[in-house]
């Protein structure tokens, strides 16, 4: 199954991290500079739940956020 919210269509994003290297100027350094980044995908928080949907139990990802909403939801 793709990583997908069911509800929502939340899905996985594409961001990068930074390697610093260097002491910070308020730190007495000469500055901080980026030395090399990293690809990396952020991951949304889906939960496997069995939800009722149109009249027949399914097991679907959803998000934790549609999860907390009331009425959207309807847990087996």
């Amino acid at each position: 199954m793709r990583k997908i919210c069911f509800y929502c269509g939340k899905k996985p994003l594409a961001g990068r991290t930074m390697s610093r290297k260097g002491q910070y100027k308020a730190k007495g350094g000469t500055g901080s500079k980026v030395s090399r980044m990293n690809n990396r995908t952020i991951l949304p928080n889906l939960q496997k739940v069995r939800a009722i949907i149109e009249g027949k139990v399914k097991s679907v990802f959803s998000c934790t956020r549609c999860l907390k909403k009331a009425g959207k939801v309807t847990k087996a």
